[in-house]
């Protein structure tokens, strides 16, 4: 018997590449700028929905400026609670990465779950943060606490991994054994630096966990910084390790995909990956 759940990603590139703007200016336009993609997925029937990550804002880490700080607000706060408006009037679960403060001078790249009748769930705090070219995150982010938490929506049983945590095997595992049926990785990656692993990780993932991967990625050059360009192409991929939807490679859009969750048992009935793990066997992972 399938068990449909419409599912959703929107990718969009940032309206405003002018430091000389302030800080919320440019959130508001971006803000802005995805509301006619909710509102459009609400139409689709989308019944869950994920953006991208950092959403409201540019992907500043290639600076080392302390004025994304201002970027930061609580979770759950004013984004969190204008967007679970458009959850409760579209009964669709939003997923929102944002910039977290978390008290002064403790900033997290969190996501936000927002069930269907507008009610706030819980979040997520990303666990891995990379420092190198282009990617300094831990002048800007503390890594995550938390563990790795499953939200149990109106629709499925959705787990969340941001960006730079898809490369880590380790916490995908734990959201699927934590009881994820789909996993929202929603990113801000360039190509030339991550493009051939982008379709390689995450079915990877689905297939050694049995569950749905939506992996999101924003689109276009963001200027000052210029690290590269921002490839798009999110997705969503099946339990087999299947490309059920894909976007663009530059276009702001919204990608929609109709996921049978009953895949996730006749997967599982074949590929025995809980039942054959050896957990006894594993202390190498966690002695060095």
């Amino acid at each position: 018997m399938s068990q449909i759940v419409r599912c959703g990603l929107i990718q969009c590139s940032n309206p405003i590449n002018d430091e000389s703007v302030p800080v919320a200016d440019i959130q508001k336009a971006m803000y802005d700028k995805h509301i006619p993609f909710i509102e459009k997925a609400g139409e689709q029937g989308v019944q869950i929905l994920c953006l991208q990550e950092i959403f409201n804002g540019p992907y500043f880490c290639p600076s080392q400026d302390t004025r994304w700080y201002d970027a930061a607000e609580p979770v759950p706060g004013p984004t969190t609670e204008a967007l679970s408006a458009y959850a409760k009037k579209y009964e669709m679960v939003i997923i929102v990465p944002i910039y977290e403060e978390a008290m002064r001078g403790v900033y997290y790249n969190t996501a936000a779950v927002i069930d269907a009748d507008g009610t706030y769930l819980g979040k997520y705090r990303k666990q891995h943060i990379p420092q190198t070219s282009g990617f300094w995150e831990k002048f800007f982010f503390k890594p995550g606490d938390g563990g790795y938490p499953i939200f149990e929506t109106r629709y499925a049983k959705v787990g969340v991994y941001i960006c730079y945590d898809r490369h880590f095997p380790e916490g995908a595992r734990c959201l699927g054994l934590n009881g994820a049926e789909i996993v929202f990785n929603p990113s801000a990656t360039v190509a030339g630096l991550s493009q051939y692993l982008w379709k390689l990780e995450q079915p990877a993932h689905a297939v050694a966990n049995g569950y749905y991967v939506g992996a999101i990625n924003r689109v276009g050059t963001e200027a000052p910084w210029n690290i590269g360009k921002f490839y798009g192409t999110s997705y969503f991929v099946n339990p087999r390790g299947q490309f059920v939807a894909e976007g663009s490679e530059d276009d702001d859009e919204l990608i929609v995909a109709d996921l049978d969750l009953s895949m996730i048992d006749e997967v599982r009935k074949t590929w025995q990956f809980y039942r054959d793990r050896r957990p006894e066997a594993y202390d190498e992972l966690v002695d060095y």
